[in-house]
This record gives structure tokens, sequence and C-alpha cells, in this order.
């Protein structure tokens, strides 16, 4: 039996899922693929000479707000544009006919846009759907950024004035960042505690993991899969470089959408 066949089964017999994602899981949407500088650079040629890690840091908007707002802005129109692949289709459909969850460490809110309930979605990263102060003594309020425009300049990824801003005083998306001790995590910690609820009333036995493009560089997404799997739950990892775990794992090494693709069509075969 191959990894898809052993995949289709354990979904086929699952009463519950839990669907992980990480970076990886956006890349079949189109968005960009950030893993290592040369990525970073096809994405943002203006920023060469700048890790991903580094622009990704709260005190850009400390020290350069265009610049700050000029790669968060036009992250935010950018996957405000972007269509989620087939694959979120897929999970939707099999989320129909049980109960789930959703544990993603990406700020895209693709999950929300594939039509699944934000009332089973933890984001542990934050959104960019969402803002906050930049400094905190300004207040810890977390707004929606569904009315926020910001216009950038793609050449020098430099954002126009005005920046948003709120009573006067400059925002920032509600992510967390590299080296981040001001990101306000009362949104995130709602969801988890929903997350934690909920898992009170799951069998495990009978719950299948399908964990998408969520590598070891930042292995967030990967412990929360595991915790289920030490819990009980059947493993799935789907990634085309970083596909291994412990034992029991079904590991299938290929991008997300492909991999959900042939897994749908065994089950309807």
């Amino acid at each position: 039996m191959t990894n898809i066949e052993k995949a289709a089964a354990v979904i086929e017999a699952a009463e519950t899922l839990v669907i992980t994602a990480g970076a990886g899981m956006g890349v079949d949407s189109g968005l960009p693929d950030f893993r290592g500088p040369e990525g970073f650079w096809r994405a943002y040629p203006a920023l060469r000479g700048h890790a991903f890690e580094e622009m990704a840091n709260p005190a850009w908007f400390h020290k350069n707000p265009r610049r700050a707002w000029g790669f968060y802005g036009h992250r935010l129109n950018l996957y405000r544009q972007t269509i989620p692949h087939d694959g979120f289709d897929i999970l939707h459909s099999w989320s129909q006919s049980r109960d789930y969850f959703i544990y993603t460490a990406n700020v895209d809110g693709a999950f929300q846009k594939a039509g699944f309930s934000s009332k089973k979605i933890v984001e542990c990263h934050g959104s960019i759907h969402h803002l906050q102060y930049v400094d905190s003594v300004n207040g810890t309020e977390i707004w929606s950024a569904n009315e926020t425009t910001v216009i950038v300049d793609e050449s020098t990824v430099l954002a126009e004035e005005p920046l948003p801003r709120k009573n006067g005083n400059l925002l920032r998306p509600n992510i967390l960042m590299f080296g981040d001790w001001g990101w306000i995590g009362d949104r995130a910690d709602r969801q988890t505690e929903r997350l934690n609820d909920w898992t009170m009333t799951v069998d495990w036995s009978r719950c299948a993991v399908i964990e998408m493009g969520a590598g070891k560089a930042i292995p967030t997404t990967r412990y929360c899969s595991e915790r289920f799997q030490n819990a009980g739950a059947h493993l799935i990892r789907i990634n085309p470089r970083d596909s291994d775990g412990p034992k029991g794992t079904i590991s299938i090494p290929m991008g997300a959408k492909d991999a959900l693709l042939a897994i749908d069509g065994m089950l309807r075969s």
C-alpha cells in the first residue's frame, strides 16, 4: 500500500480532522517561497542584501515606517488578491462530514477565504488582516485591517503616506515577527483556548492530522501536529523536503496541492 493509499484510508475512517499548515501551504496559490535569501530577493529585488528575518522585524516600524509598511503593505495587498489553491477546497469538502480544527503558522487568512469557520482556526503567528499599535503603551486593542489601504511603490518597496494610524499613533500588523516583544497575542490566545476546549472532546484514535508545508526551520506547526500524534492521532505529513517524522508518520514528499488531489482521487475511486 502506498502512502497516498494509507493517507486516504486514515482520512476515510476519521471522525475528526486536525489540519495544520506552514508556509509551504501557500506556494501552490502562487505566493512567494521565502526559504533562503534568493527566494526572498526574487520576490523583493529592491531588498537585496536584506534577509526575510531582518525585514520581518518590528524595529523597522521605528527606524523606517515607510519601509516597514512597504514590506507588510505589499504582502497585505498580495494576500488579499490571492485565491487559495484547489487543495483548500478539498480540505473544506472533507470537513463537511466530520468535525475539525485548523492550526496554521501562516498569516495570510487563506483558510477563512476558503470558507472555513473563523471559530475553528488558530493563527499561531497572528494575521496580516488585523492591526495593533506599534507601541503597546498606546493600547492593546486589535482591529480588523479590512478598511486599511496601503499604497506601495513596488520598485522601492516603500509605502506612501498616509501610513496606517489610529488616534495619531502608528499601527502595525498583528503578526508575531522576529525579535518581537511588542506583539499583542490576545487574539491568538483566544483561538488557542477554543482549540484546547475542542481537544477535550476528541477520540484521538479516530482523528487524522493532515500537516502541509511545515518545515523544520520554524517548527511550531510540526510540534503541534506531533502533540496530537502523541495523543493517539494518525499524522499525515505532506512536504516536498521535510516529510519525515516520528514512527508511524505517513510521509508524503509532495507539494500540498498535488498530494491533496492525489488523496482525494483515491477517496473518490
